[in-house]
């Protein structure tokens, strides 16, 4: 199968959706992101302490993994050492000041998208602050640091305002042949996005496949005792009307079933960078979800 001639939408947050992109960066127009916007750990946290903003580290990443530019991308993720800037990224700092001058932050990401002549698409999950909730029991834990401290799964994920997704980023999801979720942390990457009911909907009602990756090595906090396939019941719970057409994980992974109305490929492959082996290697995750998107889209 060409992919040059899919529409792909990946959705996620941090790194492992900034290495879905850049595995995928060749198909330009045809690649959109949407990026959760919830973090309020390190320098996004500080911003969004005194200032009511969306968290804009995970947007900065996913831009810097996009961009032509080596410079740029340096730039963007250059951290200041040391006094009132200390652990701030640069990036974060431009897009937040942009916003205060009455940019919306879809516009943010045009402009930056043009300066560092970048083709893909990059949206926030929603131009609104808000931030996570974790519902374990009667407990409500509020925000990604304190969710991801936790040692178990929560009984409910939820966000504390209700807010709505960018047009252009539900245009992109209606129009997607393929919808990317993960890699990346199972609650506070990949969940938050749907999480907004737009999104959720948008997805429920296109004609796109939809793909979990699963993360290579084992994630830290809450889902540390979880399986893949504990994982996926969560989701699908939580989202009851979202179809997963495939998962891509790696080879130590169990099989997974999944109760719903369609079939779910399941495909294990070696995925790991030689010399970080929890994280993917583009070539590698390039090959597999290409073998994977052919058989659910032309099926045998």
């Amino acid at each position: 199968m060409q992919l040059k001639y899919l529409n792909i939408v990946a959705i996620g947050g941090g790194h492992g959706l900034g290495k879905v992109l850049n595995t995928f960066v060749d198909l330009g127009g045809n690649l959109t992101g949407i990026v959760a916007t919830t973090d309020n750990g390190g320098s996004t946290g500080k911003l969004r302490e005194n200032n009511d903003t969306i968290a804009w580290g995970d947007l900065r990443n996913c831009i810097a993994h996009l961009a032509q530019s080596q410079l740029g991308s340096k730039l963007l993720n250059y951290r200041f050492d040391g006094g009132e800037l200390d652990k701030h990224c640069l990036g974060n700092l431009i897009f937040f000041a942009l916003e205060q001058l009455d940019v919306k932050p879809v516009e943010i990401m045009e402009i930056v998208r043009r300066l560092l002549k970048i083709e893909s698409k990059l949206y926030p999950m929603t131009e609104r602050p808000t931030d996570l909730v974790g519902h374990f029991g009667e407990q409500q834990i509020h925000g990604e640091t304190a969710i991801d401290s936790q040692s178990c799964l929560p009984d409910a994920l939820s966000l504390t305002d209700t807010v709505t997704a960018p047009s252009r980023a539900l245009r992109a999801i209606y129009n997607a042949n393929v919808i990317l979720l993960g890699p990346g942390s199972f609650l506070t990457s990949v969940m938050p996005a749907l999480l907004v009911d737009d999104i959720y909907q948008a997805i429920t009602k296109s004609n796109a496949q939809v793909i979990f990756i699963d993360n290579l090595g084992v994630e830290h906090g809450a889902c540390q005792h979880t399986s893949l396939q504990e994982r996926l019941t969560w989701l699908q719970k939580c989202r009851p009307e979202l179809v997963i057409n495939g998962v891509l994980s790696g080879l130590t992974t169990s099989q997974v079933s999944l109760s719903q109305s369609v079939a779910c490929a399941h495909a294990q492959a070696e995925l790991s960078d030689c010399e970080v082996t929890y994280r993917h290697d583009e070539k590698k995750l390039r090959q597999a979800l290409t073998e994977l998107i052919s058989s659910i889209c032309h099926p045998r």
